[in-house]
């Protein structure tokens, strides 16, 4: 933005353009993931210039002795296999092959219609489940699910795992597989096999695909001129969406205000730098990136309007890559306190190279590190003021097409007596043995929902106790009302 783009900017509001607000020293654009576990990976260009003559006489290809039993490879299979090979296929298994031996999850390559799914969720909406997945210690695991996506309603939860999809084990998939298989048409239904932490036992959950709105940022005005904004991913206009929602709870008089970065599995990185540069003063560190011979750029804050007020920063084990780079830079170079649980701990930067056959090439190619040079990977960031949720917001979903009765045993039912046990009803022992009050808590449930008292929870009682449980973690939300009783205090 220029000097006189900057004159025009009223004293009281912030400038959309906000990138223009980002000094980069020495620093090449990168991005970082965003929703299901768009990891990246690297290769050389050099294998896509196989063609029909044997690759290492192709004119202009230097000969290189690490690949001549790769060339020998693809020159037997295409001459000698017993049925007509897809070359094309060849070589995009030769690259994927490669990037797979890296052992890297955020490395991956992508044939030309995997990149186009993946890059239709960077800049417009997708059709899909909304959750992110990373492969984590040999399991596909859910890193965080977007708010109000069909995972969100679903109930899917940071660290659920997931062993199949439609019945079809994921064992041994790459993340970016998984995502295929999860993908789909709107309307459309997927089940996966999910294990939640704690649980020995899997459960199904039935899952409608919808279409995964482009809002990233979501606002409203709390009590005493506290607004909350909440951050679901960095998309490419988050930045803009922030800028407008603070214009407008500023008229509406914010005193201060609360980032919600929970369950925000990160995005962009210039999205990230934009909104840290509207609080963190300049010539501060945002960012530091760090390649493989250990030599640093940094990233500090430029100039151009700030927030002046008051700010907390809730964040959890979903909290992701952007949004741990935004949390550490607000709480070690503006002061704004960290409130809630533990991140999830991705503390490495992904780079992109797109192919003229529309392939994308995605790989890891540096660590970032905090202003304070913290390498928090695989570590997370603590926060200043450790909250929990009550226990009851970590329950499961239950599946509402299986019927829960009298004598039944199982860990739905256990699941079910917590539910009704916190919405004050009493089950009787939380056992996961559905007895007499048991059934007598259901019932109270079904005549306070003016539904037929019959004392089995399926359908429509089931997705009632799911909902009314949901306002209650709403009503109770132990980590947003630290936030603000932490902004109360604060004198700034």
């Amino acid at each position: 933005m220029d000097n006189d783009d900057q004159k025009k900017l009223e004293e009281n509001d912030l400038d959309h353009e906000t990138n223009g607000y980002i000094k980069i020293k020495k620093f090449r654009f990168i991005m970082l993931i965003f929703f299901l576990i768009f990891a990246s990976a690297g290769i050389t260009t050099l294998v896509m210039a196989f063609g029909d003559d044997k690759a290492a006489n192709v004119a202009g290809v230097p000969q290189r002795k690490e690949f001549t039993k790769l060339f020998n490879t693809y020159d037997d299979l295409k001459q000698n296999y017993y049925e007509k090979i897809d070359t094309n296929k060849l070589v995009n298994g030769a690259i994927d092959g490669m990037v797979q031996a890296l052992g890297d999850p955020y490395s991956v390559y992508m044939p030309p219609d995997e990149a186009s799914k993946f890059n239709q969720t960077i800049s417009s909406s997708f059709e899909g489940i909304g959750a992110e997945v990373q492969e984590k210690n040999g399991y596909i695991t859910i890193v965080s699910p977007i708010k109000g996506s069909p995972a969100d309603k679903a109930g899917l939860k940071p660290n659920d795992k997931v062993l199949a999809v439609n019945g079809k084990s994921v064992h041994g998939m790459s993340a970016n597989d998984v995502v295929l298989l999860i993908r789909g048409k709107k309307g459309t239904s997927v089940t996966l096999s999910i294990l939640s932490p704690g649980s020995t036992n899997p459960r199904d959950v039935k899952i409608q695909r919808d279409t995964i709105p482009v809002d990233t940022v979501y606002a409203k005005m709390l009590k005493n001129g506290v607004a909350d904004f909440q951050i679901t991913t960095f998309s490419t206009n988050t930045s803009k969406e922030l800028v407008a929602a603070i214009n407008n709870m500023k008229k509406q008089g914010m005193k201060s205000m609360i980032l919600d970065l929970r369950q925000n599995p990160g995005g962009l990185l210039d999205q990230a730098i934009a909104i840290a540069n509207l609080f963190v003063p300049e010539g501060k560190m945002i960012v530091q990136v760090e390649d493989r011979n250990g030599k640093r750029d940094q990233i500090t804050a430029d100039g151009g309007n700030k927030l002046h007020i008051p700010a907390a920063v809730l964040i959890d084990d979903g909290s992701a890559s952007a949004s741990e780079i935004l949390s550490a830079a607000l709480s070690e170079s503006d002061d704004v306190p960290l409130i809630g649980e533990k991140s999830f701990g991705k503390g490495t930067v992904q780079t992109s190279t797109t192919f003229d056959d529309g392939s994308d090439l995605k790989f890891t190619t540096d660590k970032w590190l905090t202003p304070k040079g913290e390498w928090i990977h695989k570590k997370g960031i603590q926060p200043e003021y450790k909250v929990d949720l009550p226990a009851y917001a970590n329950l499961p979903v239950i599946d509402p097409s299986e019927a829960l009765k009298l004598y039944s045993i199982s860990s739905d039912v256990k699941t079910a007596e917590e539910m009704l046990k916190a919405l004050g009803y009493n089950p009787g022992h939380v056992d996961g043995y559905f007895d007499q009050a048991t059934e007598n808590a259901v019932i109270k449930f079904q005549r306070d929902q003016k539904q037929k008292p019959t004392g089995v929870l399926e359908g429509q009682t089931t997705l009632l106790l799911m909902s009314k449980l949901q306002n209650l973690i709403a009503n109770n939300d132990t980590q947003l009302n630290k936030a603000v009783e932490v902004l109360k205090n604060d004198q700034r």
